[in-house]
């Protein structure tokens, strides 16, 4: 079993309140959420107006499928967000 944890940092420039944030990133929970191997949420910085942490675990049998599912989510949200991702971490549990 393979577990990989991608934690990635938006700036959402020009917020002006947290409801506008929000929907700034709206979708991303549910776009995610849904597969059957990856679980998302709102990690950090809950109460700033232009900053956004969103942390996505995966898992499965194969480190390589666990990558490809972890990448395909990065390069998704760096072209549907309207946020800039400025930090992109991962991390590995084998």
């Amino acid at each position: 079993m393979s577990i990989g944890i991608l934690t990635i940092d938006f700036y959402v420039a020009g917020c002006r309140s947290l409801k506008e944030k929000r929907q700034r990133l709206n979708g991303i929970r549910e776009r995610y959420g849904r597969a059957h191997n990856v679980a998302v949420c709102e990690s950090d910085h809950q109460d700033l107006l232009q900053r956004a942490q969103w942390t996505f675990v995966a898992a499965a049998a194969s480190r390589d499928v666990v990558d490809r599912a972890l990448t395909d989510i990065e390069r998704n949200l760096q072209g549907s967000v309207d946020a800039e991702l400025v930090d992109v971490r991962r991390e590995w549990l084998d």
